[in-house]
């Protein structure tokens, strides 16, 4: 866990030269906000179209936007040894040879570039779903999981072999939500107000499950606070970002509540049964898919979101992520 000065210190951070990639997507545009608005660093931004910003970047004297690919990441390596902090948050969820060349490849080689004595560290975007109980790597994710999954695994197992490693903070966020109309949307984010038309019927079924979740505000006021506060020697360097975990239960309640409707007897969702009904309506599922369903409970140890940083959350609690989202209350 973090160390209680990295909570108390409020001093002016040193400007930076920051390296980011992923700028262009949900959480990478709270962190740009949330960078600007709070420090006094430079960022570099490595996108492959600026049009997908959506702030006004080019009036920002603070930003600098490099056009270009991660995967032709050596094109970057004199701007790259001038850096102090990278962050990676770039990802790819396209076809497998895309995924594995981005995910992997580009970030391992990215992450090779930085290894002189300038870069102080990298923050690296996993996922929290390559993680067990215990924080540890989850082999079902490296063998049953999606092409995104197992690129994230496998790049997670490489680091060590990197020589910037003690300099690594592998960040892994839980469920993502976030966007705005300046923003994009997290890919979670796009279908709840679809959740929230079926919550009449999801308010029937107990669920056994649990699991965390985070608005991309929240991760980019954390990522904030370890790009000006890395962890030390006595501390972590594998962060899980989100709000304490919630069973499923609890989040359809807390839902219903803001929605305004009635909570009735609820007729428990066993896997067996989940199973059955997969079998029954010839659901198609992938590998990745079933083994979520038999192993329910995505949670992990010592979470962390804003309030352990001594910072005000945006969206702790189920109500607030459903009012962010422009869905009405009841």
């Amino acid at each position: 866990m973090f160390q209680s000065s990295l909570v108390s210190d409020l001093s002016s951070p040193s400007p930076k030269r920051i390296f980011i990639t992923g700028a262009s997507g949900c959480i990478g545009h709270y962190l740009v906000e949330a960078l600007l608005a709070e420090t006094p660093h430079q960022l570099f931004l490595l996108v492959r179209n600026p049009d997908k910003l959506l702030f006004n970047w080019q009036d920002q004297p603070r930003i600098q936007v490099i056009v270009g690919d991660i995967r032709s990441i050596h094109d970057q390596r004199e701007l790259l040894a001038t850096i102090d902090t990278a962050v990676l948050a770039a990802t790819s969820w396209g076809g497998a040879q895309e995924i594995f060349d981005i995910n992997v490849t580009g970030n391992l080689e990215l992450m090779g570039l930085l290894g002189g004595d300038r870069c102080e560290q990298v923050l690296y975007f996993s996922t929290a779903s390559i993680l067990d109980h215990n924080n540890h790597p989850l082999k079902e994710a490296g063998k049953l999981g999606t092409d995104y999954i197992r690129s994230k695994y496998d790049c997670y197992l490489r680091l060590p072999e990197l020589d910037i490693a003690p300099r690594i903070t592998t960040v892994f966020p839980t469920l993502v939500f976030g966007g705005e109309p300046n923003k994009p949307y997290s890919h979670i984010s796009t279908g709840l107000s679809e959740v929230a038309q079926w919550m009449w019927l999801i308010r029937l079924l107990k669920i056994d499950g649990s699991f965390h979740f985070a608005h991309g505000r929240d991760i980019a006021q954390v990522v904030t606070h370890l790009i000006d506060h890395p962890p030390g020697p006595s501390d972590s360097r594998q962060v899980v970002i989100g709000n304490p975990a919630l069973t499923v239960s609890e989040a359809v309640s807390a839902a219903l509540d803001y929605l305004g409707m009635s909570h009735v007897l609820q007729i428990p969702l066993s896997p067996w049964w989940a199973d059955r009904l997969i079998d029954w309506f010839n659901i198609e599922m992938a590998p990745w898919d079933r083994f979520c369903v038999q192993y329910r409970h995505f949670t992990y140890h010592n979470p962390v979101y804003p309030a352990l940083l001594g910072r005000e959350a945006y969206c702790p609690t189920v109500g607030d992520l459903l009012q962010v989202s422009g869905i009405a209350a009841g």
